[in-house]
């Protein structure tokens, strides 16, 4: 897969951020780290099927509807169907090879 990895020690708590086409990383070292790299990935894939901007408005709009339905906005984050998707599978080192188009419907 096609990607921009950049160093970008100012995300403050977050160890890494996808902004299509670019992976961003607190740390160089995360460039190495499979698991990190492969749930950055999953997002890389989720964006380029939703054109990018229907992505950011989808993702945002399902943090709000959690942050309601949740009152806690760590909670809210993690149910964001990107998120669940992203998370259950970047253990699986070989997801992208075989998910569906579309395959984060299932987690919403």
């Amino acid at each position: 897969m096609w990607k921009i990895v950049v160093h970008a020690p100012f995300l403050g708590n977050i160890a890494g951020i996808t902004l299509y086409p670019f992976i961003l990383i607190k740390h160089k070292a995360y460039k190495n780290d499979k698991f990190l790299m492969n749930h950055e990935e999953i997002h890389l894939q989720q964006q380029k099927e939703l054109l990018v901007l229907p992505f950011y408005l989808l993702y945002i709009g399902n943090y709000c509807y959690n942050l309601f339905k949740y009152k806690d906005r760590h909670q809210a984050y993690l149910n964001i169907c990107f998120e669940r998707e992203a998370y259950q599978n970047d253990f699986h080192l070989d997801y992208l090879k075989k998910r569906k188009l579309f395959a984060f419907w299932k987690y919403w």
